[in-house]
């Protein structure tokens, strides 16, 4: 079925409608700088960043591979995005609710609770983001697609810049837990409004494909393997450059225990880190129809390796935030490419599954920062550092191989 160009351009900008608000939303819910910080006030250390790393980076999308069968099964998903989205929407709410009312509690309660709601949040995503990858493939002209992705960063980032002056005001302005409340109620707000945009969205070409089970979804998913070589190496491109979206915790963690920081600083780096998203960005952007994946691929290799490795010699919590203005620039970077290249391996039909296959992918990402919090409590800062820029180079065998010249 051909999809008509005015449904096209209608669903182009209601998800930028989408982009704009979360961008606003991210902020008061950042994964790297705002709950980390929060984790670590309320108790925890570096055991608890690596949970908290494991099920919001990577344990959430590994989930991808179960939701997968289920969602691909339908004609149209838009009903799983909405479900997806709310869900979150509701775990916003309830984290500001339980930093209000169980703030005379153990900490130990408020662990509990906090890490409740940050898995029904993480979950929530990834149940979305099957039904939105899919949804955007078949909605959204192919022409205009690394468009969008390079337009939605410089967006999201000029936005969460404007925003991020906001959220650092709010952390400021009271003290734990208060400061954390507000954060979760401004972002749950914010990215009701987000969900506007998947509401307008005009589904038009349906998916044809059927799975009876998940030994169904597993044959297939050996036979596109066995056929689709790029799959293989786009599934070993993330297992290794992947970990690097969940670097920033630990060096929110570092920051913490080495240089004592407190709210104020939280915000200075997640300012920091916003720019870094935004230089990326428009760099991007302005070069999208010239710059090839295999450059952005290059160039996020190396600058994660170099990210890593220049954590080790930072002496004051000054410098501390050009880390963080590095790792802003990484994330972007990693965000375009992979969500870029799911598109270009995957096809109308199968691409639900493709995203399902994708989070299996994210088997490494998810275990590495529970092995992270490990490795700190054992050997320290440095060894984990050193470990993780070594574990990232092995990229280059799969970035090679997957050679995508467009």
């Amino acid at each position: 079925m051909t999809l008509p160009r005015e449904i096209s351009n209608h669903n182009f900008f209601a998800f930028l409608w989408h982009a704009v608000f979360l961008a606003f939303a991210q902020n008061f819910m950042d994964v790297d700088t705002v709950i980390p910080a929060m984790l670590i006030e309320s108790g925890g250390g570096a055991v608890h960043v690596g949970i908290m790393a494991a099920i919001m980076m990577g344990g959430s999308s590994f989930t991808q591979l179960f939701f997968a069968p289920y969602i691909s099964n339908s004609a149209f998903k838009k009903n799983f995005l909405l479900a997806g989205i709310n869900s979150r929407i509701l775990s916003l709410f309830a984290l500001g609710f339980i930093l209000f009312f169980l703030r005379e509690y153990q900490s130990k309660i408020l662990l509990l609770f906090i890490f409740m709601f940050l898995t029904l949040f993480s979950l929530g995503g990834a149940f979305a983001n099957i039904s939105y990858t899919d949804i955007f493939g078949k909605s959204v002209d192919e022409r205009k697609r690394k468009v969008f992705f390079s337009a939605r960063q410089i967006i999201s980032g000029a936005l969460i810049l404007a925003s991020a002056f906001l959220a650092k005001k709010v952390l400021s302005l009271a003290h734990y837990p208060s400061n954390y409340a507000y954060m979760f109620f401004i972002g749950g707000a914010l990215l009701l409004t987000a969900s506007g945009g998947f509401w307008s969205i005009k589904e038009h070409v349906p998916s044809t494909l059927k799975i009876s089970g998940i030994k169904d979804y597993l044959a297939i998913l050996r036979s596109e393997l066995a056929d689709n070589k790029k799959l293989l190496y786009f599934l070993g491109f993330i297992n290794t450059q992947g970990i690097i979206i969940s670097f920033l915790p630990f060096a929110m963690l570092y920051a913490k225990e080495m240089f004592h920081t407190g709210s104020s600083d939280t915000g200075y780096f997640l300012l920091y880190k916003i720019a870094g998203i935004l230089l990326i960005s428009l760099l991007v952007f302005y070069g999208a129809r010239r710059i090839k994946y295999n450059t952005l691929l290059y160039l996020n290799l190396v600058l994660s390796i170099m990210l890593v490795l220049a954590t080790l010699f930072v002496a004051d919590k000054l410098t501390l935030r050009y880390i963080f203005v590095a790792g802003g620039m990484a994330y972007s970077l990693y965000s375009i490419t992979m969500n870029g290249l799911l598109l270009e391996v995957s096809g109308n039909d199968n691409r639900a599954l493709y995203t399902g296959f994708a989070g299996a992918g994210n088997i490494l990402p998810a275990v590495f920062p529970l092995a992270g919090g490990w490795i700190i409590n054992c050997f320290g800062f440095p060894a984990f550092f050193i470990l993780s820029a070594l574990y990232i180079s092995l990229a280059v065998y799969f970035i090679k191989r997957i050679d995508c010249k467009k």
